[in-house]
């Protein structure tokens, strides 16, 4: 039942927080779910509303320098905000096999319904989470337990097959091969033993005994089907009833579910994209930032204790419009503005046809052409992540005129004036190809007067999956085809001069697996039609209300032990004819002052290809990671690597555990999994 308020009331003053560093929530199985909490300190006589953020990414050491700086600031308002570690990770109990399982779905409903009962909850509860527990939040309210009254979904998808780090368009992804070897090591580590206990050691060996490479999976099914359909909400947008606020970043990886949500969800609803990559609003990269935690207590506020707050009064959809930018690998901020909408889709947005010919993107046919492409293996160095995770590493997109020049580019005359689109533009795609699998990649870039490139948005796509991702067909090489392509949703204002540039490649290394054979995809301008979303300057943009500035609560307490470093590094090997990229992402050393804990964690992914061969194409990862306090001294490393041949994907994975320094465990897995048109 959704919860209405009867009578709005003014929000309370600020009150005096306690923390639980660890409360076990019981499961019917006999499972513990461990949780820190926030709350206020006299919750037990003003019981109130409960927010849960459910992770695998450990609440004692994993994430606690974002946790601390959140959630006792939400708690001060008048919430108890649970940070709980999912089922087999961090302190709680179990095995965690997959991502997104119904296991968790169903632990999570039997979590809500327990801190619904507590004597220091008044009985309504919310979800709030970034990637993952965005996720979750979405899955979960689609459960519809009864305490759920409203979420709080950032950065996360409604798709988790094509729109995930998974197959994008049907094209594997990098990520596919680095998130497995991520979660690999993360379930590696065991729980802190002042929590756990003297059982800590036997639960730590059970996870490591049924440790698995969950690459394995995702690799048995390449299609969009039942196994990706589950926890994908976009399958039954009705299943949620409570309210949901969807928060994304032009940077991330997940800004186009936020519009969907908002076009298929018929509860309340609200969507926020700024400019940011995977990281909370209030300290993403590039800015401007917000005061992102007082916009969620707006939202908790309305929803859950039933003060006016004016939310729900303001435009539904809110998006950062993007100025112009020059490309760089990192950016402080970007140029822009607010501007808003009453609901998605817009009236205020039309789609504005060019058409593709030898002279480029034009507002009329021009002659017919028919053009090819077979771009070397190595392009796409341009942009080596699926997306931003919001920090200060350089993993924005650089400079795309290398890429380009390996590309079909379009390009339209200079700009008479100033052009502003929200929305995703549409490629009308008429295509041959020379090979039965074809992958490539759509790029709209927005081109300077000194010729610089600024990539403003793209998709990656598998020709092979025209008809739709669960049931592709190998091409039939030289047959004509016609395929309709979104790129991913965006807002950019292109400035007057400038040119637009559509780029059209069948590379996309490392971010995109290359297709069994090097094919040449055959483009039929005079059947092609490219669509901008353009939306005109809307008067009422100038009179949204400001965000507030960043607040936010103390972070923890730390001392330095070695500093992080994040780097990306692009070599060619002319000799060998041979491409390497090689992504250092080191998170240094630090100690946590309060629970006397050394973290010590850093991974290097390598990507390499040989010029000429696409079955060259490799992945490895190498994480190491260490815990240390006292004489407890632990640490886990993992090698996983992925090769391909023209038929076959073949995968290996090492887990390796020290105590004390030395080596207690040792296992290693390797499966070949047959390509399946991909």
């Amino acid at each position: 039942m959704k919860f209405i308020p009867a009578k709005f009331r003014k929000a309370p003053p600020v009150r005096r927080v306690r923390e639980i560093p660890n409360l076990w929530i019981p499961l019917s199985d006999g499972t513990r779910l461990a949780a820190r909490v926030w709350l206020p300190e006299d919750a037990e006589a003003d019981p109130v509303p409960a927010i849960l953020e459910c992770i695998p990414y450990r609440k004692r050491d994993g994430t606690v320098w974002r946790d601390e700086a959140m959630h006792p600031y939400i708690a001060s308002h008048g919430y108890a905000v649970l940070r709980i570690d999912l089922r087999g990770s961090g302190d709680s109990d179990g095995i965690l096999d997959d991502e997104y399982m119904a296991e968790e779905q169903t632990d999570l409903v039997e979590a809500i319904g327990w801190v619904a009962g507590q004597s220091w909850c008044s009985g309504h509860c919310g979800m709030t989470g970034i990637s993952w527990g965005g996720f979750n939040a979405l899955q979960v309210a689609a459960r519809r337990p009864p305490a759920l009254k409203a979420i709080i979904t950032i950065d996360s998808t409604d798709d988790r097959y094509s729109d995930d780090v998974h197959y994008m368009g049907g094209a594997m992804l990098h990520d596919n091969f680095a998130w497995a070897s991520a979660m690999y090591a993360y379930l590696s580590q065991p729980p802190d033993p002042l929590l756990a206990g003297e059982g800590w050691r036997a639960t730590w060996l059970d996870r490591l005994q049924r440790a698995r490479f969950w690459l394995r999976q995702w690799l048995q099914h390449q299609r969009r089907d039942g196994y990706w359909r589950h926890g994908s909400v976009c399958e039954s947008y009705r299943d949620i009833t409570c309210a949901v606020y969807a928060v994304g970043g032009w940077e991330d990886g997940y800004s186009n579910a936020v519009p969907r949500l908002l076009e298929g969800l018929q509860t309340p609803a609200k969507g926020l994209i700024g400019p940011w990559g995977h990281a909370l609003p209030h300290s993403a990269y590039p800015g401007p930032s917000i005061g992102f935690l007082q916009e969620c207590l707006r939202w908790w506020d309305h929803w859950l204790k039933g003060i006016e707050t004016g939310i729900m009064r303001e435009p539904r959809y809110r998006v950062w419009m993007n100025e112009s930018f020059r490309p760089a690998a990192f950016a402080e901020s970007r140029e822009g503005r607010w501007v808003a909408e009453a609901g998605w889709p817009s009236a205020h947005v039309t789609m504005r046809p060019f058409h593709l010919s030898a002279a480029g993107l034009t507002d009329a046919p021009g002659e017919p052409a028919v053009l090819s492409i077979q771009s070397p293996l190595t392009t796409g160095t341009g942009s080596l992540e699926w997306c931003s995770y919001g920090g200060r590493g350089g993993d924005l997109p650089t400079d795309q005129r290398g890429d380009d020049a390996d590309s079909l580019c379009f390009d339209s005359a200079p700009l008479p004036g100033r052009l502003e689109i929200l929305g995703a533009p549409v490629l009308e795609l008429a295509f041959s190809s020379d090979k039965p699998v074809a992958t490539i990649c759509v790029r709209l870039c927005d081109i300077w007067p000194d010729g610089a490139s600024a990539r403003v948005t793209f998709t990656l796509f598998n020709l092979t999956h025209r008809d739709g991702h669960a049931a592709p067909t190998a091409l039939v090489p030289d047959q004509q085809y016609r395929v309709r392509i979104p790129l991913n949703h965006v807002a950019h204002a292109f400035a007057a001069g400038h040119r637009l540039r559509l780029a059209i490649s069948t590379a996309y290394w490392p971010m995109m697996w290359p297709a069994p054979e090097r094919a040449t995809l055959t483009v039929h301008a005079a059947d092609c039609r490219f669509e901008l979303p353009v939306r005109p300057p809307q008067e009422a943009d100038g009179q949204l209300p400001a965000f507030a500035p960043p607040a936010m609560a103390p972070g923890p307490r730390e001392e330095g032990m070695r500093p992080d470093s994040t780097r990306r590094r692009v070599e060619t090997n002319v000799a060998k004819g041979e491409t390497i990229v090689t992504m250092v992402k080191d998170a240094g050393a630090t100690r946590l002052l309060d629970i006397d804990l050394a973290v010590d964690t850093d991974a290097v992914e390598t990507y390499r290809i040989r010029h000429d061969d696409p079955a060259s194409a490799e992945g490895m990862t190498r994480y190491r990671q260490k815990l240390g306090r006292g004489d407890w001294q632990i640490e886990t490393r993992t090698t996983t690597s992925l090769k391909l041949t023209a038929t076959q994907f073949l995968v290996s994975a090492e887990l390796e555990a020290f105590e004390g320094g030395e080596r207690i465990f040792c296992r290693n897995e390797s499966f070949t999994i047959p390509r399946d048109l991909v």
